[in-house]
């Protein structure tokens, strides 16, 4: 028995404790540990990425939307212009989904400032894109604050957008939501038609059409007509679909699908349709391993970077897709049953690459540290994915743009988790996803590196940051791994829970914080690499 525990010089301080001096800038955790706070900008761009309606390991969904409505206020208090410009940076297919922006445009709409109230009307059309955002707007309106004059204006004037054709489009997709229908909201805003094409289109919503006109009253309201014409002749589905442009959500209700059908609707299926029924076109017959047309199609919508970019197909959703489809039936909501065709798992790994942003290689020498920790299990909204996986899939398409770089993964050791560019995501989610267990210690990347004297340029943490059992703080060591190896290095940390810390230290002009799964993360990590940002 000695005493050297004691004695010897202290390098660190323990994560459970602040560090000294700095305790003004850090906040505990729900894991315990110490971490910096992570400040109200930062807070906000993270939640409206994320979004807060699903649990996390460390806390429920009503404590963290709690948190994420706090934010917004004092946010909306301090510069409400800068909130409107942050939600529209996550709904423009930056965030998981809508719904946490469509949430902060409501509650920016009960700023109490006129800059307020003119930034929620400013910004209203470009987030409310659909009449399902529409119908979730109302609802969360409807919960929250009730419908006053910005209320009435803004959804006056959804209704009122000279593009009727595209008005019409978006009423008989979405005929009623969140026990709203489109009656309903007609007669709530007291809608005045100011063209007949409004007005036409305003009275089939209202008293529908009891008798069918002869003839399609304008090019407006053609899918209406002919929405109308297959209900009255179900048996004419294929003339319906091809003659109107019928997508499914129209034709399916009351039409006669049969596997023709639904080629015809394929032959013209918008890309998010297309991600989402890939499983029913496959068991359905349309998507076969011989059919080769067709994958052909698949291939040109899925695995074009402008299609996936103006779908706003989010590379989540299509990592989503790719685990669903490859489950063949077994996972996620469809009672349906296929055997995977082969060709598409491949379309869509390259979709999941294709969906990020990224640029040529940087020549710079990139460490990932994925964190896989027991909270990293946990599953991400209803994605049917764990953080750990997200993380692992955005750490392995940001080392495929580059020629050097390793990714290896923590929890309170330092793991060679085999991953490479070689591996396919679905390979790689399943190495990483293997390791789920033990505490975080977020420091052992950098006790590693030193032991290693491996000289990185960059080093990403894709984490929680919930650390906590480390007897030294993250930056504590990086401060080491600097002195010791190399003094430039740069670290980048992007997290992936809304959570209020961070393991950056605001005196750390070479650490960023990144929030969310935003696919233009690995891009920015690109440009900080080499100096561009």
């Amino acid at each position: 028995m000695n005493y050297k525990f004691f004695t010897q010089k202290k390098t660190g301080t323990p994560q459970t404790q602040p560090i000294p001096g700095q305790e003004a800038q850090m906040i505990q955790g729900r894991s315990g540990g110490w971490m910096f706070d992570a400040g109200l900008w930062n807070m906000l761009q993270r939640c409206l990425l994320i979004g807060t309606a699903e649990s996390t390991y460390y806390a429920g969904k009503n404590e963290l939307t709690e948190d994420f409505v706090e934010v917004i206020r004092q946010a909306i208090a301090e510069d409400p212009g800068r909130v409107a410009q942050e939600i529209l940076y996550a709904s423009d297919g930056r965030a998981i989904n809508n719904s946490a922006p469509i949430l902060a445009l409501v509650l920016l709409s009960m700023g109490e400032s006129p800059e307020a109230k003119k930034a929620f009307g400013e910004i209203f059309p470009q987030v409310v894109r659909t009449g399902s955002h529409f119908y979730e707007w109302l609802n969360y309106t409807k919960s929250l604050r009730g419908f006053g004059k910005v209320v009435r204006e803004a959804g006056k004037n959804w209704f009122l957008r000279e593009d009727v054709k595209g008005l019409a489009y978006q009423l008989l997709k979405y005929q009623q939501r969140y026990d709203f229908s489109n009656r309903d909201a007609l007669r709530l805003f007291h809608v005045k038609p100011p063209t007949q094409d409004h007005q036409q289109l305003f009275e089939w919503v209202v008293k529908g059409w009891e008798v069918l006109p002869t003839e399609i009253p304008s090019g407006a309201l053609a899918q209406i007509w002919w929405y109308e014409w297959l209900k009255r002749n179900p048996d004419q589905t294929h003339e319906a679909i091809v003659q109107g442009h019928l997508t499914h959500e129209m034709a399916a209700p009351v039409g006669k699908m049969d596997k023709s059908a639904w080629q015809l609707l394929f032959n013209e299926m918008p890309i998010g349709a297309l991600l989402r029924n890939l499983g029913s076109l496959t068991e359905i017959g349309v998507l076969t391993s011989d059919e080769s047309v067709n994958l052909q199609r698949v291939e040109a919508v899925l695995n074009n970077k402008e299609h996936l970019r103006k779908g706003r197909i989010h590379p989540i959703d299509v990592l989503k897709a790719l685990k669903t489809y490859e489950s063949g039936g077994k996972l996620g909501r469809s009672k349906k049953t296929w055997n995977p065709v082969h060709k598409i798992v491949d379309i869509l790994e390259k979709a999941v690459e294709l969906s990020f942003d990224v640029v040529q290689p940087t020549g710079k020498v990139f460490m990932h540290a994925v964190d896989v920790s027991g909270s990293m299990g946990f599953p991400i909204a209803d994605m049917g994915l764990t953080c750990c996986e997200v993380a692992a899939t955005m750490a392995l398409v940001t080392a495929k743009a580059e020629k050097s770089y390793m990714i290896r993964g923590f929890s309170s050791q330092f793991y060679g988790l085999g991953i490479t560019a070689k591996d396919t995501f679905r390979s790689a989610v399943d190495k990483a996803s293997d390791k789920n267990f033990g505490g975080t210690d977020a420091s052992v990347a950098y006790e590693w590196m030193i032991r290693k004297k491996y000289k990185a340029d960059v080093i990403c943490f894709w984490t929680d940051n919930e650390s906590w059992a480390g007897d030294k703080h993250p930056s504590q060591a990086l401060a080491e791994y600097r002195n010791k190896v190399n003094p430039n290095i740069k670290a980048v940390y992007i997290t992936l829970a809304p959570y209020q810390i961070t393991l950056v230290d605001p005196n750390d002009p070479l650490s960023w914080d990144l929030g969310g799964f935003d696919p233009g993360t690995p891009r920015i990590i690109q440009m900080l690499a080499t100096g561009e940002l």
